[in-house]
């Protein structure tokens, strides 16, 4: 079977819409040109490549926190097709958390490399509220970032999903610190993560050959059943020209044996996230 013909969902993906909901005038990066991704472009795409669902996840960049319209918007009008990760504040109440996830909001983004560290050290009690609504926290760090916040994330109890391989830095090795911790994080029986992102982090073009001992360590780490894939549409500041197709013919390169595609591609978003 084909990879385009392969049932998939992809969970790492963002909308930007200026027209219909303007970025906050204070945002550090407004996209333009061929980052806009709007919601009806994004489901025209995924119907070209056979993507039946998404996870779409909230954007850092024009939006920010509490600023979830776009993505609200883009779920109810997907007739199921989509669920969100939600940006919100650190005070954000366990009623505002219902409400959003009545809304198709299955869990919150933790850009730590976006924000900094500082900016999560106090997040226990906002942790906390996720566990008890069985919400997912999905965090993104970049080299050592996730050293001073893993034991946080890992006694929240909530479950866990890492971004885009934990953004490694490839010259350091497999055995620095920083992508230990990323890797330890599997022994906590709760954490998923996305084999994604490589432009964020190789040093090298596509197929960006550098990450493979990496991925491989993450396989070993993780398991089959925990491994997520996401595009990173629409591939926001890359570094050199992107396209779809290429992902996931990369994922096939990755991945060769059929029933483990079906698992990184399908069922184990589907387990994580609920989509039936």
């Amino acid at each position: 079977m084909s990879v385009f013909s392969e049932r998939k969902i992809d969970c790492h993906n963002h909308i930007f819409d200026p027209l219909r909901f303007p970025y906050q005038p204070d945002s550090p990066y407004q996209p333009s040109g061929q980052e806009i991704a709007t919601a009806d472009q994004f489901l025209q795409l995924l119907e070209a490549y056979g993507v039946s669902h998404a996870l779409l996840v909230g954007p850092n960049s024009a939006y920010g926190e509490n600023h979830n319209r776009a993505l609200l918007d883009a779920i109810q009008r997907s007739g199921g097709r989509f669920k969100g990760m939600a940006v919100v504040d650190q005070q954000c109440s366990l009623a505002q958390l219902q409400d959003l996830k009545a809304q198709g909001i299955v869990g919150v983004t933790f850009n730590v490399a976006f924000y900094g560290v500082e900016h999560f050290r106090r997040s226990s009690a906002l942790l906390d509220r996720l566990a008890q609504l069985d919400l997912i926290a999905q965090f993104q760090v970049e080299g050592h970032q996730l050293l001073p916040l893993a034991d946080m994330f890992v006694d929240s109890g909530a479950r866990l999903l890492v971004d885009h391989c934990g953004r490694p830095d490839l010259e350091a090795g497999l055995q620095y610190p920083g992508f230990q911790s990323v890797l330890a994080l599997a022994d906590s029986g709760r954490a998923w993560i996305k084999v994604s992102g490589f432009d964020k982090f190789s040093t090298q073009a596509f197929p960006y050959a550098d990450t493979q001992a990496h991925v491989r360590a993450i396989q070993q780490a993780y398991g089959e059943d925990r491994l997520i894939w996401g595009s990173d549409w629409p591939f926001l500041r890359a570094r050199q020209r992107m396209d779809y197709g290429l992902m996931l013919k990369l994922a096939e390169q990755q991945f060769t044996e059929p029933l483990l595609r079906e698992k990184y591609f399908w069922k184990n978003a589907e387990e994580l996230i609920g989509f039936g």
